[in-house]
């Protein structure tokens, strides 16, 4: 059974970091890709970060240049640091991976950056 947790939000000061990780169990980063999405205060999710089987990554606009994805597979973990906060990047981060077809999802961490 596929099982991702999240952890690592928080409150933070706009152009402050944060690192957020995902743990995940029942299946392997180092061959499935993982990414990051995130829903905003009465917004749809939104597709943030991922990294491929191959380590390709791919960032949306809005945080490309800030956040960076990273996998350490001796952990089966996913990080996602994210710099130069900004007041419209809080949202609830969720991870994903898609295994066989099928998605998964995290429970979601809060990122809340205050102006």
């Amino acid at each position: 059974q596929v099982q991702l947790v999240e952890s690592g939000g928080g409150l933070v000061q706009a152009g402050g970091s944060l690192r957020l990780s995902c743990r995940a169990s029942g299946m392997l980063f180092s061959i499935n890709s993982a990414a990051w999405f995130r829903q905003g205060p009465g917004k749809g999710r939104e597709f943030v970060a991922i990294v491929i089987r191959s380590g390709t990554t791919n960032y949306a606009d809005s945080v490309k240049g800030r956040f960076t994805i990273s996998r350490d597979n001796a952990k089966n973990t996913v990080y996602l640091q994210m710099n130069s906060l900004k007041p419209e990047d809080t949202a609830v981060y969720y991870c994903n991976t898609n295994v066989d077809g099928k998605n998964y999802w995290g429970q979601g961490t809060q990122v809340t950056v205050s102006a």
